[in-house]
């Protein structure tokens, strides 16, 4: 296992300068180069002294690999570089926003695995009869939704037509005060978790079936046992183990979604942070970003292997 640990940080790694080296061309590809970017910090009225001094005070003027080079040293110093807009460091700027984000995207995936895991379980046992053809619909649907109409429907219904949730989500500093007004995080939270639900729900139906049909299962109806205790017990504790992986592979996606979700309802997330980058230009802010959602998918996936060894004694990695 320690072993197995060691090669996964390592190609952890890798992916991580793979990101940024993606991130690193496609920022060097923009119009213009890095003269571009000082004219859009600095403003078109700047005389090329000021754009020269602007270059080597940023690193700008040394060559490509040596930029990349640097870039790559700060990233694993979680130097990320600083803001020219907000006229912060970009790593002050993350660790504000990244704890609102972890939690909009926590209360999500909570909201996920209580609703999705039982509806899964619920269609199972109800296969092939109209309860079970309606729930499969409505899951093909929400899953086929983009995720800012459905914010967008949400807000109507509920913010502006019913008057039950504010149309805005909480605007606190902190996720203390975001937690207390919990009213303004219903509605993100749902446009958020919807999809996700649509799609576990389908795999954990998938799942629990096949987990139905083993030999165990057959054995242990064979001994007597009841029918709750043979699907909430032997066939349920299977069928889980595919979906505590899922859980880590599709922490990607979920993070994404926050980014639009963030801007539907104007939460003070990394989402936010990056939209509002990439409408200003702010470049540093916008690595940044894209380097911590990389990180982000690299640790959800390690820990998606680990809790997978972790729940199945039958999987050993060496």
């Amino acid at each position: 296992m320690v072993g197995y640990l060691i090669r996964r940080v390592i190609q952890a790694v890798i992916v991580i300068i793979g990101v940024c080296a993606i991130t690193f061309i496609l920022y060097h590809l923009f119009p213009g180069g890095t003269n571009s970017e000082a004219r859009i910090i600095l403003g078109p009225r700047a005389t090329q002294p000021q754009i020269n001094l602007f270059l080597a005070q940023n690193g700008l003027n040394k060559p490509i690999w040596t930029q990349f080079a640097i870039l790559v040293g700060h990233v694993f110093t979680f130097n990320l570089g600083y803001s020219y807009k907000l006229n912060e460091p970009v790593s002050t700027i993350v660790l504000q926003k990244l704890p609102k984000t972890v939690l909009l995207v926590g209360l999500a995936i909570l909201l996920t695995v209580i609703v999705a895991i039982p509806l899964g379980i619920f269609q199972v046992l109800r296969r092939n009869k109209p309860s079970d053809y309606a729930l499969t619909t409505m899951s093909f649907v929400f899953y086929a939704t983009p995720t800012f109409f459905l914010g967008i429907v949400l807000i109507e219904i509920f913010a502006i037509h019913w008057h039950v949730f504010p149309p805005e989500a909480p605007q606190s500093a902190s996720v203390g005060s975001i937690l207390a007004d919990w009213r303004a995080l219903v509605l993100p939270v749902v446009a958020l978790a919807a999809v996700s639900i649509a799609g576990f729900s389908r795999y954990m139906r998938s799942s629990m079936m096949e987990a139905l049909t083993e030999d165990y299962v057959r054995t242990a109806r064979a001994k007597g046992l009841s029918t709750r205790r043979v699907n909430y017990v032997h066939a349920l504790r299977n069928a889980l183990i595919p979906i505590i992986t899922l859980l880590g592979l599709t922490l990607p996606a979920i993070v994404s979604g926050a980014l639009i979700t963030e801007d539907v309802f104007n939460y003070p997330g990394m989402g936010l942070a990056f939209f509002n980058a990439a409408i200003n230009n702010d470049f540093p802010l916008l690595i940044g970003t894209v380097v911590v959602a990389a990180m982000a998918t690299v640790v959800g996936s390690l820990l998606a292997d680990i809790l997978y060894a972790v729940l199945d004694p039958r999987i050993r990695y060496v």
